[in-house]
């Protein structure tokens, strides 16, 4: 355990330096005065429900979030806002209540970010990350138990948590809505809330001691997509540095052209017999998500829109026209199962000889099937590659900035009397967030120590662009040749080429 001695020790001394000094619990932002509430230990102050757009309802709903209106007085943020209008949050499979939104209240009021700081003064520019939920583009809060912000906060971070706009209400296009925008596009609302929000930051963090110039953003499944998607946009530009993507990187899988986004707007509006997006406005936002629950999953989701999106994601990382900043990026070994049924040996071979016909034989001795354990094997690498590792691969290969990927196996210490899902889609971000005191399970050392050194990586690559630091095992640039990925379990391994003679035969398969 000699790896961890030295992370825990700088850690105190940095908590204890800062315990008997108060942290910022009054700001003034460029919209009107903010009170937080401190900590225990008065070292952390946090800011929840800080609205960084207008209410966008009525006229707005599907509109470019707006400016906030100004305030006077000092406004209370002393308690998380609504959660963006969905269906009703409940747990289910491994995703306990800790993982999900609170089931109330819901709004389309939603447009509001939290912050949590360790600063003093305004004049000590600490680094800065902004944390993206995830939720299939349908779902998620900012209020998620596993989200909080203080314990990177007390590692001399910045941390702030957005709401953005999900389902019917933050991915819907239309002709009338694409019109009507003055940028001949519609659909990405949800995104066009993330920029506001980084704009917010731009505009604000100095006051809660962070530093504009300084800010990573982060997110783990549609979030990680989501951050993919800001790191290809042009119109984020200069409002971050550094992109952290848990378990998403789809290169334009989940995303759809704005005609065929269309489509679907028009499909949904033919249901009620309306004319124009004018009724679908009117309607309230629980009879417009009955109606959204007709269509199919994935329906709403990123649109290559021109605008926010300008055009294939795969195109624009392999013309290295996204975004240039240091990348962290991986994934879950339990993403695979989101990937279906398994296989038996002879129906993946099967599958195998259909779906890839000229290349059978090199794909199956990349992802061999002689027997059905093999078999399974071989869908559950696939699974993670096709899920995120592929395009992870191909976003860091095209960066010119520092790139570093890793895969997450540890397995979470059981819940008594629940069932042991492994390390399943989305465990991974208590542990790096350094939240595992808010997810009721009964922990032990192993695990607290993949919590200290996984969020110790997180907070130096926040701080630096470079998870790298004292006491930890280096973790490699990921580059063409050795092809280093970190492998995360009870201790960190670095592993050159871990997957390299699978990616090469996806490479071919996929050009």
């Amino acid at each position: 355990m000699k790896i961890f001695l030295l992370y825990p020790i700088v850690f105190t001394l940095f908590a204890g330096a800062r315990q008997n000094e108060t942290a910022l619990t009054l700001v003034t932002t460029k919209s009107g005065k903010l009170s937080g509430v401190l900590n225990e230990d008065k070292s952390i102050s946090g800011f929840k429900g800080i609205p960084y757009a207008a209410p966008p309802v009525g006229e707005l709903r599907w509109k470019e979030p707006q400016q906030v209106k100004p305030w006077t007085g000092t406004k209370v943020c002393d308690k998380f806002p609504a959660s963006p209008y969905q269906n009703k949050p409940a747990p289910f499979a491994m995703w306990t209540e800790e993982f999900i939104a609170p089931p109330e209240p819901l709004s389309e009021d939603c447009l509001y970010l939290n912050v949590w700081t360790p600063a003093k003064s305004a004049k000590e520019k600490l680094p800065v990350v902004m944390w993206i939920y995830g939720g299939g583009f349908v779902s998620g809060s900012s209020a998620c138990a596993i989200y909080d912000g203080e314990a990177l906060a007390r590692q001399g971070i910045v941390f702030v948590s957005i709401n953005y706009r999900v389902g019917v209400f933050g991915f819907f296009s239309h002709p009338d809505l694409t019109k009507e925008s003055g940028k001949n596009a519609s659909g990405n609302y949800a995104l066009l809330d993330q920029l506001a929000a980084l704009r917010w930051i731009k505009d604000n963090i100095t006051e809660f001691g962070g530093d504009p110039d300084r800010v990573t953003i982060a997110g783990q499944s549609a979030g990680s997509f989501s951050v993919q998607a800001l790191v290809a946009s042009p119109l984020s530009k200069g409002l971050f540095r550094g992109a952290i993507a848990h378990s998403g990187a789809s290169m334009g899988r989940f995303s759809k052209n704005l005609i065929d986004a269309e489509k679907s707007g028009l499909e949904l509006a033919y249901k009620i017999q309306a004319e124009s997006v004018v009724a679908l406005r009117n309607l309230s936002a629980d009879s417009l998500l009955k109606l959204a629950n007709t269509l199919p999953f994935g329906t709403f989701a990123p649109v290559i829109d021109g605008y926010v999106i300008p055009e294939d994601l795969g195109s624009i990382f392999l013309n290295k026209k996204h975004q240039d900043v240091s990348l962290m990026a991986g994934w879950v070994t339990g993403d695979a199962a989101l990937s279906g049924p398994v296989k038996t040996a002879e129906q993946f071979k099967t599958w195998v000889s259909s779906t890839y016909p000229s290349h059978k034989d090199e794909f199956l001795n990349a992802f061999p099937s002689a027997t059905d354990e093999e078999a399974r094997q071989s869908q559950l690498k696939l699974g993670n590659l096709n899920f995120a590792g592929y395009a992870d691969h191909q976003w860091a290969l095209n960066n010119d900035s520092n790139s570093y990927l890793y895969q997450f196996s540890h397995v979470p210490t059981d819940k008594p009397g629940f069932p042991n899902y492994g390390a399943f889609h989305t465990s991974e971000v208590p542990f790096a967030l350094h939240t595992l005191s808010k997810w009721n399970r009964p922990w032990k050392d192993s695990d607290y120590g993949v919590e200290k050194y996984m969020s110790a990586y997180w907070s130096n690559f926040v701080k630096t662009g470079n998870p790298n630091g004292a006491g930890l095992p280096e973790w490699k640039n990921y580059e063409a040749a050795s092809q280093n990925i970190m492998e995360l379990g009870e201790k960190p391994v670095l592993k050159p080429g871990m997957f390299k003679a699978e990616l090469r035969v996806l490479e071919r398969i996929k050009k």
